[in-house]
């Protein structure tokens, strides 16, 4: 929570562990969107930016792919989103895309950028960036963690 425009501080992480930053820059996804009648006609570029910050492993080694968050999987999520269907407002893409990459246990704090492309002639870009972040002391049981591979 913030007060008075004061920015949350970053999540408290033990001296075994600390925080690391992945991303993803300018994926652009065509997505059914929008909420007037040429929208419904076909799909839209929409542009994402991502920016995750995870919590490293107790022993962590960054060498180690299964200890990383895959940024291909969360490429791939977002891709697979784009197949549920339209989606009226850029904030609901915003939204999930948070919740896809929170939903990872070593991912701690989502920032999303989602911008609709061809939204209004003459303008480069129109759309929404949120920040969420996850409740660090609760600890659920059914989380997902994303990787693939056997390094």
């Amino acid at each position: 929570m913030t007060t008075a425009g004061t920015p949350l501080a970053p999540p408290t992480e033990s001296a075994e562990t600390g925080l690391y930053r992945i991303f993803v820059r300018d994926l652009v996804v065509p997505w059914r969107i929008g909420i007037y009648d040429h929208e419904h006609e076909g799909p839209q570029r929409v542009r994402f930016n991502v920016d995750l910050l995870a919590r490293e492993a107790s022993e962590f080694d960054a060498d180690k792919y299964r200890q990383v968050v895959c940024y291909a999987g969360v490429v791939d999520r977002i891709r697979e989103l784009a197949d549920e269907g339209h989606v009226n407002l850029v904030e609901t893409l915003a939204s999930r895309v948070a919740d896809l990459c929170l939903a990872d246990e070593r991912v701690v704090e989502a920032t999303v950028r989602a911008e609709k492309l061809d939204a209004i002639d003459g303008v480069s870009a129109v759309g929404i960036e949120i920040t969420r972040r996850k409740d660090v002391a609760a600890q659920n049981a059914d989380r997902v963690v994303w990787f693939a591979g056997d390094n």
